[in-house]
């Protein structure tokens, strides 16, 4: 089964997703610009991607997958 997505929530500066098979990752909002200048209401404004597979913020056009989550990819910028 690959990687999904269920969750997402946030802290002052990390954000962490939970996964379907019960892994969570934490990165710090730091990595993600768009995200780390945004408002608490445009970060839980969220929706998953697909099956999952990503986390789609509509207000701030930011998309992120899970695949660069689990890889340690920061966003460019």
């Amino acid at each position: 089964m690959a990687a999904a997505i269920q969750n997402v929530t946030f802290t002052e500066d990390e954000m962490i997703v939970s996964l379907v098979d019960g892994r969570r990752i934490a990165v710090p909002l730091a990595w993600f610009p768009c995200l780390v200048d945004a408002s608490r209401e445009q970060l839980e404004n969220w929706a998953l991607l697909g099956d999952g597979e990503g986390i789609h913020w509509p207000e701030l056009d930011e998309d992120i997958s899970v695949t660069g989550l689990l890889r340690g990819e920061k966003a460019a910028g």
